[in-house]
């Protein structure tokens, strides 16, 4: 990994400076991407913003920033996006500050306090090496102001035209991606929740992996393909939307069941039924549950401490299989009937085992 330290006048990232809300902010003679397409927004509140402006004019030194060196001799802001972002608009007169009692914009300052903001230096470090070293780096880094994700951080490293077509579907407002999935993806399409999610499910989480894969490729037509069809077959599988299919693991159950022939109506039926067992307490779990028959996703409804103290005492410390004598805390309790079976979390189907009898009963 290649780290080095620069001081670059304000008046040379100003050079060139674009601030579009779907192109991205760019700067440094068209060089530095400060704030790629369709990366969320950082939004300074004027107290922060303001007092950026207020530490150049007085020439006390702002926080160190970072920027990744692209192999075409351009770069991206990791870290220092906004106080970028604050210092380019206030000299392209977007908003003015206090100084004095006085509103001020930058064309109302003197020629010796424009040249005092122009001249001020900036420390920058220049980071170039392969994707794991900066990946590395950048998560060591993110500590400060606005904390980028965990895929905004993957984006600074495998970025190109792959890249760049892939947010343009899965991270803009409104995008193509959350108008076909809105109802069953959890976050934002600007946080980049969806293009982690769709890249979590093709890859089968191995995220970095794909990207570094594909970060060559001219399009993520195969990522956006693969996400349609994830979509669609959730759809003609279960056929009626409940809220619960929001956030549930769908890429996941795609790549196991996607080759089998399910009867919808059964699967309907049986997800009515599940909906109103109260014994299941985590309702988003039913669809994994229909399709690998695990319990565990169901979150079952589990005996209360009362219910275990009262079945204990009703069987005077002894456990119900191996009749020898335990303390309460040496027990589990454990269903008679199981709720497979349409046992209840009641007391009159609670009995204690000692621990070594209820694994044997759990693998039978």
């Amino acid at each position: 990994m290649k780290i080095e330290l620069h001081k670059i006048k304000i008046k040379d990232i100003f050079e060139g400076y674009r601030n579009n809300n779907e192109e991205g902010v760019v700067g440094y003679g068209g060089k530095l991407n400060i704030r790629p397409k369709y990366q969320r927004e950082f939004v300074y509140d004027d107290r922060k913003r303001n007092a950026v402006i207020d530490t150049v004019r007085k020439g006390f030194p702002l926080n160190v920033m970072y920027w990744v060196k692209n192999s075409d001799g351009t770069f991206e802001v990791l870290d220092g996006q906004q106080r970028t972002i604050s210092i380019c608009e206030y000299l392209n007169n977007k908003f003015s500050i206090l100084d004095e009692g006085n509103r001020r914009k930058f064309f109302n300052l003197t020629d010796f306090e424009k040249e005092q903001i122009l001249n001020y230096e900036l420390m920058i470090y220049f980071c170039e090496g392969n994707d794991k070293e900066k990946l590395d780096w950048f998560k060591i880094i993110n500590i400060a102001g606005e904390r980028l994700t965990d895929q905004e951080l993957r984006n600074a490293v495998y970025t190109g035209e792959w890249l760049t077509h892939a947010k343009s579907i899965f991270s803009k407002n409104n995008c193509p991606a959350w108008n076909l999935a809105k109802d069953y993806l959890n976050g934002s399409p600007i946080r980049q929740d969806y293009l982690e999610t769709a890249l979590d499910w093709i890859s089968n989480s191995e995220i970095e992996k794909y990207m570094s894969e594909n970060q060559n490729k001219q399009n993520a037509n195969e990522l956006w393909l693969y996400f349609q069809n994830v979509i669609s077959w959730v759809k003609m599988t279960f056929v009626n939307y409940r809220k619960e299919m929001k956030g549930v693991n769908w890429g996941d159950l795609y790549n196991k069941f996607s080759r089998e022939n399910f009867d919808t109506t059964e699967i309907e039926n049986r997800i009515s039924k599940l909906l109103k067992d109260d014994e299941v307490t985590k309702k988003s779990g039913i669809y994994k549950y229909i399709l690998t028959g695990e319990e565990r996703w169901l979150s079952l409804r589990a005996f209360t401490e009362n219910q275990k103290r009262e079945a204990y005492e009703q069987q005077n410390g002894i456990c119900s299989l191996c009749g020898k004598y335990f303390k309460l805390e040496e027990m589990h309790a454990d269903h008679i009937m199981p709720w497979s079976k349409g046992g209840k979390t009641v007391i009159e189907n609670c009995q204690m085992l000692c621990t070594q009898d209820n694994i044997k009963k759990s693998n039978n």
